[in-house]
């Protein structure tokens, strides 16, 4: 789920498409809230209150029975039902293949990509400091 919930909304639609999608039920509409983000000091000490986020969630029920939930951060709504829908997909057997080889899977190539790409930036403008031992008697 964090390929979907990483990924951009137009780019799992555009998958999507590829699937005869189910019959499904709102459970909950798509709706923004906001939630309490905790941290740590050294990623080991005494847990606090950052500040809050905005989020978006939504949850479906496919004919079938097959719950799914999704949450994103952010403010997109249409993005959390798509999430809850494929979260509900990847529970069915009809559907868990299709998912995976034509949503998941691209989406996450596309992210080792971007990623892969980052770190070559990254890699080429890279500056090794060194200590050179001067030449003096």
């Amino acid at each position: 789920m964090a390929v979907l919930a990483h990924s951009e909304v137009g780019d799992i639609a555009c998958y999507l498409e590829a699937i005869a999608l189910p019959a499904h039920e709102d459970l909950r509409e798509p709706e923004d809230g906001l939630v309490m983000v905790r941290g740590r000091i050294g990623g080991d000490g005494a847990p606090f209150n950052l500040g809050e986020a905005t989020v978006s969630r939504a949850a479906v029920r496919l004919s079938t029975g097959e719950i799914g939930f999704g949450y994103t951060l952010g403010r997109d709504r249409h993005k959390a039902k798509l999430i809850a829908l494929c979260d509900a997909m990847v529970q069915s057997d009809e559907f868990v293949a299709a998912v995976e080889a034509e949503v998941i899977a691209p989406l996450r190539e596309a992210m080792i990509e971007k990623r892969n790409r980052k770190v070559a930036e990254a890699a080429a403008t890279r500056v090794d400091f060194y200590t050179m031992v001067r030449g003096e008697g």
